[in-house]
């Protein structure tokens, strides 16, 4: 891929992948009835887990296949060609506890987005959460960071655009739309939380912050789920989940989206 489209390819699929997780994870609600949005999150994170160790060992193998072949020239990898070059780094106390902050912020906006997904209508989810870059740029100015009058002015059609295709059937309770709004403020959190991480003196390849953090956040999604009760309750009372392959296939791929 050229430097020039390929943030524009990152762009839609990030885009096409955010619209297909909400609308699978709406799905698992309303038709599957799998009423537990944390431990849907914990699958997520697992996914995110096991893809990043899947992604390293990868790499792993095309350098040991490099050290064996000494002096021939071997065609680079598809990871590498897709997601360029990527370097584990090992993070210092300042580094893991701006880690471990991203990682609470990370698992709570998931878990809540999920959760007002009970509430709310998906074209209301999805007007809502264009606003986060405006949310971002506004959080980045409390924290001293300028932004350009150009990138203030390319928000604003972002959010009228989503709302003008969204218009129609949107629906939202109270209690909905207060998850929203948290929801939506933690995702803009996360935005300048990552920044720092990408681009701050950690500098870490989003790869290698993914492979960093999931494994965190699972970990806080399983006890979220433990201690909300929704574990028991799948465990104990809900046996139906387990009589078909349909609602665990439809969890996987919300998980693996």
């Amino acid at each position: 891929m050229s430097s020039i489209d390929a943030p524009t390819l990152w762009l839609l699929i990030w885009t096409f992948n955010n619209m297909g997780v909400t609308l699978i994870n709406k799905w698992a609600f309303k038709e599957v009835k799998f009423h537990y949005p944390i431990f849907l999150s914990f699958v997520h994170m697992l996914c995110n887990s096991v893809g990043s160790e899947l992604i390293f060992w990868s790499l792993r193998r095309d350098e040991a296949r490099l050290k064996q072949r000494q002096g021939e020239e071997l065609p680079v990898g598809i990871i590498q060609r897709w997601l360029g070059k990527i370097e584990r780094r090992d993070l210092d106390s300042k580094g893991r506890r701006l880690l471990w902050m991203f990682s609470v912020i990370f698992t709570l906006n998931i878990a809540i987005g999920n959760v007002s997904l009970r509430f709310v209508s998906v074209n209301f989810n999805q007007v809502m959460r264009s606003l986060v870059p405006g949310l971002a740029i506004l959080f980045g100015r409390f924290l001293g960071k300028s932004t350009s009058y150009n990138k203030v002015i390319a928000v604003i059609p972002v959010v009228i655009g989503v709302a003008m295709s969204c218009f129609g059937e949107m629906y939202m309770t109270a209690l909905g739309f207060f998850y929203t709004v948290l929801c939506i403020c933690l995702a803009a959190g996360k935005v300048v939380a990552s920044g720092e991480m990408l681009t701050g003196s950690n500098k870490l390849h989003p790869v290698d912050l993914l492979g960093h953090m999931a494994p965190l956040a699972s970990v806080q999604m399983a006890a979220l789920s433990l201690l909300s009760g929704e574990v028991y309750e799948l465990v104990y009372e809900r046996p139906d989940l387990r009589e078909s392959w349909y609602p665990f296939c439809v969890i996987m791929v919300s998980g693996l989206c």
